[in-house]
């Protein structure tokens, strides 16, 4: 009886699965429309990388060289000078600025142009450059000297006649031309890349130099950078240009010149 029972659900059952209607399937997407929508989501993610995380700058000038070649197209972390967060700690680390990074600001006299620097003197240092010592809160900086010929603007890097021995602390090396420099006498503070006296960085601003320090418009000459002008630490470069480079001898061909003229040893190059 029971079995007779269930046979008959079952087919009442699958009787009105049968009548119930079924949904149409949505059209297939044209090509065009896959492509569309692919390229729009490159591009909404490119946006927020870009505003939130990471920019990429190129350095047309050789204030930093040669630690940054000229041509040199750089990806700037622009998260980790930014406030810490619960859920993104992890996973994108915030500090706070450092002595001896490599930042990337707005120039504070016309904000449209980016600038690439080395932060010297956080707020409250005392900051006094006497010839090639620099000397923060009356310590001189451990830095390592490399004396170097200047050849022009338009050189990629410059060649290096000298390296002295880096000092105990040293993290990074510092160029000069080669010429005459004073160092401890009095004269040294009234030279064009010294200070005649020092200065005390203000709240929320920075001292920063260039890496050639004889070839660079940096605090010395224009002041303090703003926080708020402070886009973020230089990485790594991703590729290596410089169109105006007069050692280049080979093809003018637009494609072969960007294949040969293109430094790509410098790819993956980390800034330090």
């Amino acid at each position: 009886m029971t079995s007779s029972f269930e046979t008959a659900s079952e087919a009442i059952l699958e009787q009105e699965i049968e009548t119930l209607p079924v949904a149409p399937s949505p059209p297939p997407k044209s090509i065009i429309r896959e492509y569309f929508e692919q390229g729009l989501m490159t591009v909404v993610m490119a946006l927020f990388l870009m505003t939130f995380i990471a920019q990429a700058v190129q350095v047309p000038t050789g204030s930093m060289q040669n630690n940054i070649h000229i041509g040199d197209h750089l990806f700037v972390n622009k998260f980790v000078f930014g406030r810490p967060t619960r859920f993104l700690k992890w996973v994108l680390p915030a500090r706070e600025i450092r002595r001896s990074d490599i930042i990337v600001f707005k120039f504070p006299h016309d904000p449209k142009i980016n600038y690439v620097k080395r932060v010297i003197g956080l707020p409250g240092d005392k900051v006094w450059i006497r010839g090639t010592r620099v000397y923060v809160n009356d310590q001189e900086l451990p830095e390592q000297r490399v004396t170097v010929r200047l050849m022009g603007p338009d050189y990629s890097a410059h060649p290096e006649l000298a390296v002295e021995s880096p000092p105990t602390g040293a993290r990074y090396r510092v160029y000069y031309d080669d010429r005459e420099h004073a160092t401890d006498s009095e004269d040294a503070s009234s030279t064009t890349y010294g200070m005649r006296e020092p200065v005390i960085v203000p709240p929320d601003a920075y001292f920063a130099l260039g890496d050639n320090r004889d070839n660079s418009l940096d605090s010395r000459y224009w002041g303090f950078i703003p926080r708020d002008n402070i886009i973020g630490r230089a990485l790594y470069v991703y590729w290596s240009f410089n169109p105006n480079d007069p050692e280049y001898q080979g093809p003018q061909n637009p494609l072969l010149r960007f294949l040969k003229q293109s430094d790509w040893r410098r790819t993956g190059t980390a800034i330090r």
